[in-house]
């Protein structure tokens, strides 16, 4: 008997933590009897079926979010003719809401599991296991019914009580291991499945507040795993090197003391290689959590913030302002500029980013309640302001059970039917207008998020009333020329820029191709020269000086000392610049030509949070100095 657990990812890199561990809680009895399958929602249905029709498992259990339920609906259209005897059960949070209607819809499923699916899955894997051995000795079936968490054709059973974190083993362990508190966690485990893909970790389930567009605020009980179970098994990562652990709580600093305890491990355990991303709340971060923060390896941890909007009556309208308060005096401050919430974020990340070590992630949602066009731009604008790495456009999704989706009447949302339920539009902003938006989320995506066109982006700034304003007139650019018929490649979004900044400030052009040039090299020791770069022929004799100098006394390129120059200039990149491109101000927009200054990249050392290459300014036949 074989229950297969199957998963449809995303991505490629992407896993599914939660077919992983339901078989880990299953135990070592029932493992034999556990299958997994990993698909990914880019593979052609027909070649998911035919995988799966080859392995011929008893039970096939679905694990269904918005990304794959469209997916996942035409394969239990199929299965049932090419697997008639095999049992479908669908679990997950995108068919918790509604499961009667579902079954209606398909009658060939057995049922679906609703909430935490650990539990219930281990004594409906048990109830299959022992069917197969009574029914073979003549023994009287067990019953369904009596199993909780379940809706069956017949009804639903009876709720399932919340899961203790601590009960749920370590689902990268070996199959020798058993339990959180036991196996050997110096075991290589599984890890082999997740080679050159993203380890999900919780350490919490649960979220304390209640934003209405999120699913986690149904869930109102926070639990969180023991310390001394969390400190083991993050040990475990730290010693296997792995590059990122990707921690899934949904706020992982609704607990104080839990937090530091955690981040304090991790710093001081610290293995020089793994990074940690979490998701946060950034304006319940105290001062203490933001000193131990600032004392971390640079690229040791990541954080992704959720801003959604600066909007303070928006905040109020999807349940979010409650949940802030100024570290001051505990209230909310309606003087402010800013809603109270969004100033302590804006001081957070100021913090965060005078250290230099944490690269930030910050979010906004466009077709909220209440935010009209305007109100978005606004949001965007004060939200750049802050300088995250990445800024992400998201756009509401109207999720089943949460309170937008009951209220989307009133609010006059329309959104799609299908998954992923993404706004059409409100009564505040219209589908044309999304639409705009949806087309400066792709020019954020390519030309800000990418972070390879930083110096460039800075000096197009200044040519515009606002952030929002070039990435519109880019977007609008992107439509006229056709370009998001015909999306560049990466290599050639520096030549499109090229041709916008022209459009835009054609008196600045020779800028432009160094500001270009300069952001081209700093990310990658290309092969061919790109065709704005300066022609460097005439430079050649006194680019070699440099680097035989470096050969016979190294002053910038230590780390090359054991190689020879020619050698060393095949692994690095020098050019020539008559703008000090280098710098990292906006001042650079308002100087004029200075003398040449030839810029060394070195790709052997690099920002281990933007990932550029280190760089060194060499002016005249003596000045030498990193940037």
């Amino acid at each position: 008997m074989q229950f297969l657990l199957t998963a449809v990812n995303a991505k490629y890199i992407h896993s599914n933590p939660a077919i992983y561990s339901l078989r880990a809680y299953a135990g070592e009895e029932f493992r034999p009897f556990v299958g997994l399958a990993e698909y990914t929602i880019n593979q052609r249905m027909e070649e998911i079926l035919a995988d799966l029709y080859q392995r011929k498992p008893d039970v096939i259990g679905f694990s269904c979010y918005i990304w794959n339920i469209s997916l996942i609906r035409e394969l239990l259209k199929e299965i049932p003719k090419v697997l008639p005897g095999t049992d479908l059960w669908l679990g997950g949070p995108e068919v918790s809401f509604e499961a009667e209607k579902l079954l209606k819809e398909f009658p060939e499923l057995r049922g679906i599991m609703v909430g935490e699916g650990e539990e219930t899955f281990k004594e409906l894997l048990a109830f299959y296991v022992n069917r197969e051995s009574r029914h073979l000795m003549g023994e009287a079936m067990p019953e369904l019914k009596k199993i909780p968490g379940l809706v069956l054709q017949s009804g639903a059973t009876p709720a399932r009580e919340l899961t203790d974190m601590d009960k749920l083993p370590f689902l990268y362990l070996s199959g020798e291991c058993t339990g959180s508190s036991g196996g050997d966690l110096s075991a290589p485990g599984e890890l082999a499945e997740f080679e050159n893909r993203i380890i999900y970790y919780e350490t919490s389930r649960g979220c304390p507040f209640r934003c209405g567009y999120c699913l986690s605020s149904i869930d109102k009980k926070v639990r969180f795993r023991s310390l001394e179970t969390v400190k083991r098994e993050l040990q475990f990562f730290l010693d296997q090197k792995v590059p990122q652990v990707k921690l899934i709580d949904r706020t992982f600093n609704c607990s104080h003391d839990h937090a530091m305890e955690i981040w304090r491990y991790i710093r001081d355990h610290d293995n020089g290689v793994t990074n940690f991303h979490f998701e946060i709340a950034g304006d319940i971060m105290s001062q203490e959590q933001i000193r131990l923060l600032q004392s971390m390896r640079p690229g040791l941890v990541q954080l992704e913030i959720g801003v959604q909007t600066t909007n303070g009556a928006v905040l109020k309208e999807i349940d979010r302002a409650k949940m802030y308060r100024t570290e001051r005096d505990g209230a909310l401050d309606e003087t402010q500029e800013l809603p109270a919430s969004v100033q302590r974020i804006k001081e957070v990340v100021q913090a965060l980013h005078e250290s230099r070590n944490i690269h930030i992630h910050l979010d906004l949602i466009a077709g909220l309640p209440l935010e009209d066009y305007g109100s978005f731009r606004n949001s965007f604008n004060q939200v750049y302001a802050m300088k995250p790495h990445q800024l992400q456009l998201g756009f509401l999704k109207v999720l089943k059970g949460t309170a937008i989706w009951e209220r989307a009447g009133s609010y006059g949302i329309a959104y799609q039917e299908k998954p992923p339920y993404e706004v059409l539009y409100t009564r505040w902003i219209s589908y044309e207008e999304l639409l705009k938006l949806k087309q400066v989320e792709e020019m954020v995506e390519l030309y800000y998020n990418s972070g390879q066109f930083t110096r460039t982006l800075s000096l197009l700034e200044e040519e515009f009333p606002s952030p929002f304003a070039l990435f519109q007139a880019l977007a609008e650019f992107y439509e006229r020329k056709g370009y998001f018929v015909r999306t560049p490649a990466r290599s050639r979004r520096y030549q499109v820029l090229l041709e916008f900044a022209k459009e835009t400030n054609d008196a600045q052009e020779e800028l432009w191709r160094e500001l270009l040039t300069f952001d081209f090299y700093l990310r990658e020791k290309a092969k061919s020269r790109p065709s704005f770069g300066r022609d460097l022929s005439l430079y050649r004799e006194e680019i070699w000086e440099i680097y035989q100098r470096e050969e016979k006394e190294p002053r910038l390129l230590k780390d090359y000392s054991h190689f020879h120059a020619r050698q060393t200039m095949n692994m690095t990149h020098m050019d020539i610049f008559f703008y000090p491109v280098w710098e990292s101000g906006k001042a650079t927009v308002k100087q004029r030509r200075i003398e040449p200054g030839f810029v060394l990249f070195d790709y052997g050392t690099r920002d281990p949070l933007s990932g550029n290459a280190a760089v060194y300014v060499v002016q005249g036949k003596d000045a030498e100095e990193p940037v």
